[in-house]
């Protein structure tokens, strides 16, 4: 077992023991990878933000269900994942809508000389922009794929899909990502 494995189990440990100090140590660690995997789905910061630190507490008062078959960070994930799909659906119930989500932003365009590292990254944010204009399943699905790293099965189970629609959805999602990145 690697010596960052034990660290974190040392440290799980402490919290469940009731010690603040590793549960701020934990926090500390897994916060941004966290908030990252919400806004992706939730697509709000503020609401990431929230989602997040539900999942926090979810996972510190459900710690005793750790059984440690995957890293805590896999079995954290897990939990933003699901809290953020299941934020996302409510708040696609009260069909609330964004004025950002409205509104069309256009950005001056400069001329200059192009970085590589610069022109990858502004590629890599073109692609998560035009991703957000996915319709919803898609955008979820994709993230899951593409950036989580869960395969059909897993996401499936996720979204309540079967195995079949998921590869279905999953294909669909990216040729109209191919098509939406055509357009602009």
């Amino acid at each position: 077992m690697s010596q960052e494995r034990e660290h974190i189990d040392a440290l799980l440990q402490m919290c469940l023991d009731g010690k603040q100090s590793a549960q701020l140590e934990v926090y500390n660690r897994y916060y941004k990878a966290m908030y990252n995997t919400a806004v992706r789905i939730v697509k709000k910061s503020d609401e990431a933000e929230d989602v997040m630190q539900e999942s926090f507490l979810n996972a510190f008062t459900k710690l005793h269900t750790f059984k440690g078959e995957v890293t805590f960070g896999s079995w954290l994930k897990r939990i933003v994942i699901n809290n953020s799909i299941y934020h996302y659906r409510k708040q696609q119930k009260k069909n609330e809508v964004a004025i950002e989500d409205v509104l069309y932003k256009v950005e001056d365009n400069e001329i200059g000389v192009i970085d590589p590292h610069a022109f990858t990254e502004t590629k890599a944010q073109k692609v998560m922009e035009t991703m957000k204009r996915l319709k919803d399943t898609y955008r979820i699905s994709l993230t899951l794929h593409l950036v989580e790293g869960y395969d059909y099965e897993e996401i499936g189970e996720i979204m309540n899909m079967s195995y079949a629609n998921c590869r279905t959805t999953i294909s669909r999602a990216k040729e109209s990502l191919r098509n939406k990145m055509m357009e602009t």
